[in-house]
């Protein structure tokens, strides 16, 4: 049960400020639609129905990085969702953006800059610190309420996810409300058969903590991805460091070798690390080669088809699958057969399902795998696995404090 406001809790015709995450994938500078758009648009449709007027917040990427840019196609992408005109505004809290929210008028919906342009938006802070952030002084007394829908970004101390309730009356929107339902019922289940998660992705700073805290959970981790070279490296292996100008590899190992280690050493009967990798050959095609006497040359953009059966054996044979981040570039079909050929075994599967992650979940768009064969797909990744080790989300602690 939800101890926090909903948009139920709602009183018609107000002008609110809803947080959504629709941070995406962006290709050759075009941000791609996703899950995330379709998820958010449901509580933006019910809020219109009720003659709110709203305006969005939200982010992109991370300063320096090529994914952070401006939010004008998400608004495109969201008007598509809602088949509803989405107004764009290149500013976050300054003239242009006050000036905006103020002609807003019941049933309009306007997309606020990229949040994370703003400098007091992204350092970890208490929620006070937050609230005391002047976008959070600048917006919150144009509004008449906030509604926190990112539960995918929950776990993050941002002025925009914590600072805002603490100064306004806030409400959780369909998506906070129903993946925190989902997720914390996850959590309490207990599965008669063993349990398997498939942990994949680029940061070892997330896969560490989930192994340790999840042991008496989960009964085999089955890795990929960069996470699965690191583990590998630590494995006496000769891959897991940046060559042909990565930088994906060489910076977490500095940083994270003891760890990697330890965790190999403690948890080596339930941690499967990969027998065959996958790289591109010299006419641009996928090459498999098996890890035993390995050297690498070139990046590794996929496990091989050895490493995929394998993992999907493990699968089938659970009573529960968890899965969190991808096992290769499955953006390129040529190094998508990791992560689809055990995302189908799961779905083919009778077991207790949860795909999370923006990135994976988006697999189960490209590769036409039904989302109904899953018992969840989860738009979240941080927030999904902090939410099943137990540990508590900023995003939501904030919301509760009202109720």
């Amino acid at each position: 049960m939800t101890t926090f406001q909903t948009i139920d809790d709602l009183e018609p015709g107000r002008r609110l400020l809803v947080r959504i995450d629709v941070n995406a994938a962006v290709e050759d500078g075009i941000v791609q639609d996703s899950r995330r758009f379709a998820r958010h648009a449901e509580t933006i449709r019910e809020l219109l129905a009720d003659d709110h007027a709203v305006a969005l917040l939200a982010h992109q990427g991370r300063p320096g990085r090529d994914t952070f840019v401006s939010l004008e196609g998400h608004a495109e992408i969201l008007a598509d969702h809602l088949d509803h005109p989405v107004a764009f505004v290149a500013d976050t809290a300054g003239e242009d953006a006050l000036a905006a929210i103020e002609d807003l008028e019941s049933g309009d919906v306007l997309l606020l800059g990229n949040v994370r342009m703003c400098d007091e938006e992204l350092p970890e802070e208490e929620p006070d610190v937050k609230a005391e952030t002047a976008l959070v002084r600048t917006l919150a007394p144009a509004f008449d309420a906030y509604v926190g829908d990112a539960y995918s970004a929950a776990h993050r101390s941002h002025a925009s996810i914590v600072g805002f309730p603490r100064v306004m009356d806030a409400y959780a929107g369909r998506v906070m409300e129903r993946e925190y339902t989902a997720i914390t019922a996850v959590r309490e289940r207990e599965f008669d058969g063993p349990v398997t998660m498939v942990l994949g992705g680029t940061k070892a700073e997330d896969t560490i903590p989930i192994v340790e805290r999840l042991d008496d959970t989960v009964d085999r981790f089955c890795l990929g991805g960069v996470v699965g070279e690191l583990f590998l490296r630590a494995d006496g292996h000769d891959v897991g460091y940046d060559v042909a100008g990565s930088s994906r590899f060489d910076h977490q190992w500095e940083t994270h070798r003891d760890d990697l280690e330890r965790i190999l050493d403690a948890y080596r009967d339930e941690l499967f690390l990969p027998t065959d990798l996958a790289d591109e050959d010299g006419d641009g095609n996928r090459r498999e080669v098996p890890v035993d006497g390995i050297r690498k040359s070139q990046p590794f953009l996929d496990v091989g088809s050895e490493t995929a059966d394998r993992y999907a054996d493990l699968a089938s044979d659970s009573a529960a699958v968890f899965v969190k981040g991808a096992l290769g570039v499955f953006e390129d079909e040529r190094f998508a057969d990791g992560t689809v050929t055990v995302v189908s075994a799961i779905a083919e599967s009778d077991c207790f399902s949860v795909v999370g992650g923006g990135d994976t979940a988006r697999v189960v768009e490209l590769y036409d795998v039904d989302e109904d064969d899953f018992s969840r797909v989860t738009i979240a990744g941080g927030a999904y696995v902090r939410a099943l080790t137990g540990e508590p989300l900023v995003g939501i602690d904030v919301l509760e404090d009202q109720h």
